[in-house]
């Protein structure tokens, strides 16, 4: 009992640390948009830059996109299917993405774009320049915050995105009576706006050029001091206070109804206005954020160079990565994100999760399905943020009915196939070219997230909800598949291997995830006692899918064909999907593919885009190497735009995951890929600091959540467990291993379980 005791005042002392540290902090204004500070409640997203003289708020609204309601399927494309499939077993692989190119393709071949909203600029008529500036963003509190001194008062602004209201908030207080004098107006880079003023308020409505969407915001100021009109818009003057709500929304109903008046909401968000005081709404957004990040709790050693700003920390990472806490900032972040852009009701987080300032973002912030989509919630259900997943389970939702169309059309198959992007419209056909864009297995992959979402809550009535989905996606697959006139192998084609190598027959990762997808789908068959006959041809037809190779030099074949270049230096690895985020792929179970496996990442390299790396740290963590998964860390952490480093990946000054340009998945999976090396539990049982790098010698996490309905926390020092505590939400029994150790116990739900270093119930 006393160790138990001291394990928790451990904890909770670890806590109030934490609680400290989890602050990105600048002590200059941003200049440009990835120096910027995000805020978001799910639909509203806002970038703070943090000017002195000039504020920047540019914000979004995340349903506002080019296009309008439509179906991309190519009515009658399967009739050019089998064509396909015989130009590519002859070697025609020219011919085959031409024929593909002209009858297998989207209708259009490009999908539409996330667009940005508008721009709140405020202006401030300081005499003399601040000082004792300070810009920062409060992960604890999800607040951001700008202070400074001038003209003889100290100033301060507070913004949140609140989602129990939905609206942003912007408040501005002076300690000096009648010191706050300000001007401010709304804009938008969209060419078909208008923006009116009345008194206290502003207007913007803007229209998309291309479509049918339309959007309107809202702007209101209330202050005790004194409001008038000016050239910039809206001025208030002699005042100690301000508050600022900015409320937007679109015509947007769903991905087929855009029949909504953004005016209606408008209205309702007015009335909020008048009714809420900051105070009200700051109370409100702190009690609904903290009950969802504060399930979780990470702390590393700091150092010296924990002491400094944000930026600084980073380039002192790139030049000697000796700031652990840092890591535990990263974590935080992706879980703050997460809450930022992807709340149940709201639509996933997309490339860049909610944040864009670009009428023509780059890839054009869609959901790209070949691995970017999924990244951004690897870390979700591990980081006690199941609620965080909803909206990518109610994109499955809508993909599958559009899908179903496409496995018609395309394919003359049941169920339902996504290609390798999607947009707001819910395009499930191929897109883009007939090179990379005939990928078929984006709806297998993420069937896998219902699934990891029941084996990490054991939530039968939620597997028995969504299992019409998984089971949709594995019929698809039972059509689709076809014998290889070589091999006699079962195999997906045509297809290819993200993004590399062009239209082939038989990529390993199709097989990969078939394979898996096949197994979940019997195994969830047999949990819900249904479709037995389903399940026993689908575990038959597995057998016969073509298997993992290892090719000539040693390395993982990404192809049937041993043909994979040792120099090929491509950001994708798509062939070891298998080791993750699959599970068939492991040192402990399949040691001779997962040494194939290593010589594949050797060949690859550790350099690449800012996702290609996050991928890498979760495969070197797989692979039980910690310290070369630290060493992936170390660049993802590195700044990416600092003269003299070269590498193209890395991060920005407010720790924005660097494609580049900026892409959110490396966020999120670089979160995953460092507690990975912490606890891992896709092989049946709890692997406890399974690849602890040196470089983390010391640290506890709180919170952390395993497969099989378990929540851990541990600590360790000096590499070495010190002790678990592990609670049982679905009183599963439950295997822990540490080292050589292991322990299996029965549990109670709702029951903590605490053990020492040694795997020793206390």
């Amino acid at each position: 009992m006393k160790k138990y005791t001291i394990f928790f005042l451990a904890l909770l002392f670890v806590g109030l640390l934490s609680a400290q540290d989890l602050v990105l902090e600048y002590d200059e204004p941003a200049l440009k948009w990835t120096e910027a500070l995000p805020v978001g409640n799910g639909r509203l997203g806002a970038m703070i830059y943090g000017g002195v003289e000039e504020e920047i708020i540019q914000f979004n609204e995340e349903t506002l996109w080019t296009g309008g309601p439509h179906d991309y399927a190519n009515e009658g494309a399967h009739e050019y299917l089998d064509e396909i499939r015989q130009l590519l077993w002859a070697g025609k692989q020219d011919e085959a993405e031409d024929l593909a190119t002209e009858h297998f393709m989207s209708d259009p071949m490009r999908l539409k774009a996330y667009q940005p909203f508008g721009d709140l600029v405020l202006y401030f008529n300081h005499i003399a320049p601040a000082m004792n500036y300070s810009r920062k963003l409060d992960l604890a509190n999800a607040i951001a915050e700008v202070s400074y001194k001038a003209d003889g008062a100290n100033f301060k602004r507070e913004v949140i995105a609140s989602f129990p209201d939905q609206l942003i908030a912007i408040h501005l207080t002076a300690d000096q009576a009648d010191a706050l004098n300000f001007s401010f107006s709304l804009d938008s880079k969209h060419h078909l706006k208008s923006i009116s003023t009345d008194f206290d308020r502003q207007i913007l409505d803007v229209k998309v050029f291309d479509g049918e969407m339309e959007g309107k915001a809202m702007l209101m100021v209330k202050t005790d001091g004194i409001i008038s009109p000016s050239y910039h818009g809206i001025s208030v003057h002699s005042a100690t206070e301000a508050t600022l709500y900015l409320a937007a929304h679109t015509n947007f109903v769903n991905y087929k109804d855009l029949s909504r008046p953004a005016s209606r909401y408008i209205d309702r968000s007015f009335r909020k206005f008048t009714e809420l005081s900051f105070a009200e709404i700051k109370e409100k957004h702190l009690e609904d954020y903290h009950e969802l990040f504060d399930r979780f709790r990470i702390d590393l050693d700091q150092t010296e160079n924990s002491k400094l700003t944000t930026d600084e920390r980073i380039f002192s990472f790139w030049k000697q990565p000796d700031d652990p806490q840092l890591l535990a900032l990263y974590v935080q972040y992706a879980r703050y994100l997460a809450i930022a852009s992807s709340r149940p009701g709201t639509q996933p987080a997309n490339l860049q999760g909610i944040w864009n300032d670009r009428l023509e973002p780059s890839w054009d912030s869609k959901w790209t399905t070949n691995i970017n989509c999924e990244m951004n919630y690897w870390p979700v259900e591990m980081t006690n943020l199941p609620e965080c997943h909803e909206p990518l389970f109610q994109l499955i939702e809508e993909c599958a009915e559009t899908g179903a169309v496409v496995a018609k059309e395309h394919y003359d198959a049941d169920g339902w196939v996504l290609h390798h992007n999607t947009d707001i419209w819910r395009a499930a056909a191929p897109v883009n070219a007939s090179n990379h864009g005939i990928w078929v297995s984006g709806g297998a992959w993420l069937s896998h997230h219902l699934w990891e979402h029941f084996l990490f809550t054991q939530d039968t009535a939620f597997l028995r909800e969504k299992y019409p989905l998984i089971k949709g996606a594995a019929l698809f697959f039972k059509d689709f598949l076809v014998e290889d006139p070589k091999t006699g192998y079962l195999i997906s084609t045509p297809s290819n291997s993200p993004e590399i190598g062009g239209l082939v027959a038989g990529p390993t990762m199709d097989h990969q995830i078939v394979r898996s997808l096949f197994a979940i789908t019997s195994e969830a068959a047999g949990i819900l006692q249904t479709d037995a006959g389903l399940a026993r041809e689908l575990n038959d037809m597995r057998k016969k899918i073509a298997p993992n190779q290892i090719g000539k030099h040693g390395q993982l074949q990404e192809w049937m064909q041993d043909i994979d270049d040792p120099g090929e230096k491509h950001r994708h690895v798509s062939h070891l999907w298998g080791l993750y985020p699959g599970k068939e792929i492991s040192p402990q179970q399949t040691p001779e593919l997962a040494k194939a496996a290593q010589q594949s990442l050797a060949f690859r390299g550790d350099e690449g885009t800012g996702w290609s790396l996050a991928w890498k740290i979760n495969f070197w963590s797989r692979l039980l190497d910690g310290d070369h998964a630290f060493d992936l860390i170390h660049l993802l952490l590195s700044p990416a735009e600092t003269e003299g480093r070269t590498t193209r990946g890395g991060s920005y000054p407010n720790l924005f995951d660097a494609h580049p340009p900026f892409q959110i998945d490396g966020n999120f999976g670089g979160a995953a890929g460092i507690l990975e090396l912490m606890l891992q539990s896709h092989l049946g049982w709890i692997d406890l600091l399974p690849a602890l790098p040196a470089a983390l010698k010391n640290g506890s996490i709180a919170g952390i959540c395993a497969r099989g309905g378990f929540e851990l926390d541990l600590s360790w020092s000096n590499g070495q467990l010190d002790e678990v505590r592990v609670l049982s939400k679905a009183g599963k029994p439950c295997t822990l291993k540490y080292g050589d150790r292991e322990i299996t116990f029965d549990t109670q739900a709702g029951t903590n379980y605490t053990l020492n270093g040694n795997l020793e119930m206390q």
